[in-house]
């Protein structure tokens, strides 16, 4: 399996300094700031944003991928991250990811649906590279 790399740059102080960040597809490259990561501003992205869509992309493909293996192939499924940043301990901590995830998968039920679910949560690479994090998971469904 290939090493993925991407790559950040910091000038300044944390409040009044600035960033530009970079994925080594070159798949994007944006800005990020104090306000962009801890307030509501402007100033780009921030690595929480990047986690929950690196966490949404990774859980979608592991859940369409045990729905496709079990000959569920899936019309859709969408998932959507809430990375929650709070003090702790003193420090800046991930301490929550909600994922939201609806499914369009012929041929299931919902209880089935939230079954494929919950094993894709316990085993996305992105999921257990985040173990100490609480994740959630909730399903919508749609036959």
């Amino acid at each position: 399996m290939p090493v993925r790399k991407a790559s950040a740059e910091w000038r300044g102080g944390l409040q009044d300094g600035a960033g530009r960040l970079a994925l080594g597809s070159g798949a994007y490259e944006g800005d990020y700031s104090y306000k962009s990561r801890f307030g509501d501003g402007s100033g780009g992205t921030n690595p929480e944003e990047l986690i929950g869509a690196a966490h949404a992309a990774c859980f979608s493909m592991s859940l369409s991928n045990l729905l496709a293996s079990d000959n569920h192939p899936p019309t859709a499924v969408q998932t959507t991250a809430e990375v929650t940043i709070r003090p702790e301990d003193g420090q800046p901590t991930i301490t929550s990811i909600a994922l939201h995830t609806v499914g369009t998968v012929p041929g299931l039920t919902a209880e089935q649906f939230a079954e494929y679910a919950a094993k894709a949560k316990a085993g996305c690479p992105v999921s257990r590279a985040l173990a100490g994090t609480t994740i959630t998971l909730d399903t919508q469904f749609s036959g």
